[in-house]
């Protein structure tokens, strides 16, 4: 029996390898839509994704006649609606802290180095691949310096960036290290990361999210 779930994405979106993270942690079937972001000017902007998702932006979740936006959202949802294999703490305070941690990913780093932003980066100033390329790593090691103080030394940290249970924290983390990989930036100065990403990647609901494991992957 499947979940009914939908999810517009694009392979290598860190927002919908999140969301794929959480769907596989959760144990979810779903449908995935590839919304192409460089194709024709973006297909993300063509008027049949635009109804769906005003925003124009990507992950998109329907469930049912239902669209949810926002990937944090998206997985709150799911694990409010769907509460089997939780990927959110019980108690407020963990809930709190595991927040904060995907916050800041999700709100700090990620929309710096969001294709919108490189390409205005490019449009307007001018800017050419290792200028966008220095950017992105300055606002990564940025945002890398407090995640390491954040998880590092907190008797809330385990093998997952809360307990010893992979969650929604996890999957915002393992898709930034990726940018980051990607980016080539130097992680030296993030043992707290490397080792948990490690572990994270050792299980199969994030190998199988992987970018490049993505049917639309090109």
């Amino acid at each position: 029996m499947t979940s009914g779930l939908v999810l517009y994405g694009y392979w290598r979106s860190s927002a919908a390898y999140r969301v794929r993270i959480a769907l596989n942690l959760k144990r979810l079937d779903y449908e995935s839509r590839p919304v192409h972001l460089l194709r024709d000017g973006g297909e993300q902007h063509a008027p049949g994704y635009r109804e769906i998702n005003p925003q124009q932006l990507i992950p998109c979740l329907l469930d049912g006649d239902r669209a949810i936006t926002q990937s944090l959202a998206i997985m709150e949802y799911l694990d409010e609606t769907r509460p089997e294999a939780p990927i959110m703490p019980v108690d407020s305070r963990g809930r709190a802290r595991v927040r904060a941690l995907a916050m800041a990913v999700a709100c700090d780093i990620h929309p710096l180095g969001n294709l919108r932003v490189l390409q205005r980066l490019e449009s307007q100033f001018a800017a050419d691949e290792a200028q966008r390329a220095e950017w992105s790593r300055h606002w990564i090691a940025s945002g890398f310096d407090a995640l390491e103080a954040m998880l590092a030394d907190n008797a809330a940290t385990g093998g997952y960036c809360h307990g010893d249970s992979p969650g929604m924290a996890d999957a915002c983390l393992v898709p930034q290290v990726y940018n980051a990989i990607r980016w080539k930036l130097p992680l030296d100065d993030y043992p707290t990361l490397r080792r948990i990403h490690q572990k994270c990647m050792t299980l199969d609901a994030f190998k199988q999210a992987a970018p490049e494991l993505q049917a639309d992957a090109v």
